[in-house]
């Protein structure tokens, strides 16, 4: 199995059993570098599929509570080879693995150099919010040979053409926001953005995951049957940061644990 199928079978195992899959985002090395390998595994046991993300200067799709979680990150000389290199030594986690980053860490690494090193270390894929899907040519050629996925991000006012060839080109998922903006702020589901995600699913050849805003059950029970899955980010870096039970706080989102 190519390291992005096993991002699409795991979100497909969970659908089977009639509930969305839960994508949990989390900041390498936040709240504390020393304990990062400790963080992914309870992250990894809660959750399908774990995002990690890359610290960065200017993350520009993100609120307040990755921004912060970006910066303590940073102090504490977290970087994308510290990442790839705490990975490498680390047991594997059964969840998949991608990284979100932005592009600046990745061209500064090398993307030949960067498709190399995310195999090895066990990655299975990679979102790049700033890269437009026009200029990924270059990335996407590194990564094919390894397998890795180039997740594609859509939005409720990607015009209809374009959504068609983002969900074509996607791989392991597409990654479907819920609003435009910034990550981080509590959103309401209304009928309107249930229709586009069900849009977005009737063209993806992949699971659809809807992110951005999304904290609670009630949210999560709102989107079944529209999306394949969630992307929790805010929400549980915050849990992490108060020093709580990742592990617990994702499975207490589930719909089969009411």
């Amino acid at each position: 199995m190519k390291a992005h199928e096993r991002i699409t079978a795991a979100i497909r195992a969970r659908t089977s059993r009639g509930e969305p899959a839960l994508v949990a985002f989390m900041t390498a090395g936040f709240p504390s570098r020393e304990r990062f390998r400790e963080h992914l595994q309870q992250v990894a046991g809660g959750a399908d599929v774990v995002e990690i993300g890359v610290p960065f200067t200017d993350p520009m799709a993100d609120g307040v509570t990755i921004q912060r979680s970006s910066q303590v990150a940073l102090q504490q000389g977290v970087s994308l080879r510290w990442i790839l290199d705490e990975l490498e030594a680390m047991p594997r986690p059964d969840a998949p693995l991608l990284l979100m980053s932005y592009l600046n860490p990745l061209l500064s690494l090398g993307i030949d150099r960067l498709a190399e090193r995310a195999a090895r270390a066990g990655i299975s894929g990679l979102i790049v919010p700033d890269l437009p899907f026009d200029e990924s040519d270059e990335l996407r050629a590194a990564l094919d040979p390894h397998g890795l996925a180039l997740v594609q991000m859509v939005t409720p006012v990607t015009e209809s053409s374009r959504l068609e060839r983002l969900c074509a080109a996607s791989q392991g998922f597409v990654y479907a926001v819920t609003r435009t903006g910034t990550t981080g702020r509590n959103v309401d589901v209304p009928q309107d953005v249930l229709d586009y995600f069900d849009r977005v699913r009737a063209l993806a050849r992949v699971p659809v995951c809807a992110g951005f805003g999304i904290r609670s059950r009630e949210q999560i029970e709102r989107l079944r049957g529209h999306v394949d899955g969630v992307i929790v980010g805010s929400a549980l870096v915050e849990v992490l940061e108060r020093g709580g039970d990742a592990r617990q706080w994702l499975e207490s989102l589930r719909p089969s644990t009411r």
